[in-house]
């Protein structure tokens, strides 16, 4: 676990520290339904780690504060409710600054985390593979880099010495600096080792169609790839429950390709994560097609689709040809599923639906993977794809 002592490794939250209080700010930029909606989230990946939330606080402001995120009164109310309740976790869903959380952990008395460093913590539980271990701790050591001069705060209190003179607490600073300034450079020399790995394999299965499934984090990627591939691939109603790239040979419709599970994306994903998984997300870049699976019940699954085109946009796979499949049709009003049919399911009951229905110029499927609903859409969806895919290839290859 990250904390604000470097050379603490504990995945998991413990002991009396599992309780928690969540802080977000209401400003111009975001409105107090969107703050909430945000809330909701933190929790839900604060429950991913562990912990039990005890309370939330939000303030309106303008924008952040400079030195404590929020203002000093809702600063006094934070502190009022961590030594009543004993709590062990202050998280903020936005990244702080080394200052603020300096002048928090000094204020508050508790652990202090942003949104950055709990997303980090969970993807360090949540990696199983070498590549996905390797990728979270090179992410772990960049997100600290820059923060390891708030661990050395005792430098202040330092008396005596002579003018110009660096006390031992400076130097010791400077050792660990350069101590992981030095992991990060084996930590990517390894991910380029694994990449090029990775890129062989990849050349060996090269005849194969790869489809990629692509999604928010829990929007149903894992369950839907048991469903096609019939695998025991780790499906959880918890946030990151896949971080690394999954790959199955799946036939459909007599037509074999290799199906990807990857990690799931979500609003403000740490910089550093997508940099260190850009190998694990070339998955992604080389694949054919895009399944980009949508939880049409969550109330903000436009602002989802959104954040996922900007993550595909950044590792450069914004232009692949796609599918948009509508997960969880199943809990959601039918009257607002679109369709070019008003046929309903007779064992259902549910509203019957074609692949023929195009948004923003794409294919679209609605489905529900635990369920089984209008599976066999989707793969008379993906075998139309994978037919012409095969047909260009041909062409390609012969003439």
């Amino acid at each position: 676990m990250l904390t604000h002592r470097h050379n603490q490794t504990n995945l998991v939250a413990h002991g009396e520290d599992k309780t928690a209080i969540l802080i977000a700010l209401v400003t111009p930029q975001q409105p107090l339904a969107k703050t909430e909606e945000y809330l909701i989230e933190l929790a839900f990946l604060a429950d991913t780690w562990g912990l039990k939330i005890v309370k939330r606080f939000i303030q309106k402001l303008d924008h952040p504060h400079g030195a404590t995120f929020v203002g000093k009164g809702k600063l006094e109310e934070i502190a009022a409710c961590i030594k009543a309740e004993k709590v062990g976790y202050a998280i903020f869903d936005d990244e702080l600054s080394p200052s603020q959380v300096r002048n928090l952990e000094k204020l508050l008395s508790c652990q202090i985390l942003d949104r950055s460093l709990l997303i980090l913590n969970i993807f360090s539980m949540r990696a199983q593979t070498k590549q996905a271990k390797t990728q979270v701790e090179l992410a772990q050591y960049q997100y600290l880099l820059p923060r390891l001069t708030r661990m050395w705060t005792h430098l202040s209190s330092q008396k005596g010495g002579s003018a110009g003179m660096r006390g031992p607490g400076e130097k010791e600073l400077e050792t660990d600096k350069r101590i992981i300034q030095h992991k990060i450079t084996k930590l990517r020399e390894k991910l380029n080792s694994i990449a090029q790995q990775c890129i062989t394999r990849r050349k060996g299965r090269s005849d194969l169609v790869r489809v990629a499934l692509v999604g928010y984090t829990n929007v149903g990627k894992s369950t839907l790839m048991q469903l096609l591939s019939r695998s025991d691939t780790l499906a959880d109603n918890k946030l990151f429950a896949t971080v690394d790239a999954t790959v199955r040979r799946v036939v459909c419709n007599g037509h074999p390709f290799l199906l990807t599970d990857t990690v799931g994306f979500i609003r403000k994903l740490p910089h550093t994560l997508v940099e260190c998984f850009k190998s694990t997300l070339s998955e992604i870049k080389e694949a054919d097609l895009l399944l980009h699976i949508i939880d049409a019940s969550h109330a903000g699954f436009e602002e989802q689709i959104d954040i996922v085109n900007q993550t595909l946009a950044e590792i450069g796979a914004v232009d692949l040809p796609r599918i948009l499949v509508f997960n969880k049709m199943d809990a959601i009003n039918q009257e607002s599923i679109p369709s070019t049919t008003h046929a309903i399911d007779s064992a259902t009951g549910l509203k019957t639906t074609t692949y023929h229905d195009t948004i923003d110029g794409y294919p679209s499927v609605w489905i529900s993977a635990t369920k089984n609903i209008h599976i066999d859409l989707l793969k008379q969806a993906i075998t139309e794809v994978i037919e012409r895919i095969q047909v260009t290839r041909y062409i390609k290859a012969n003439y």
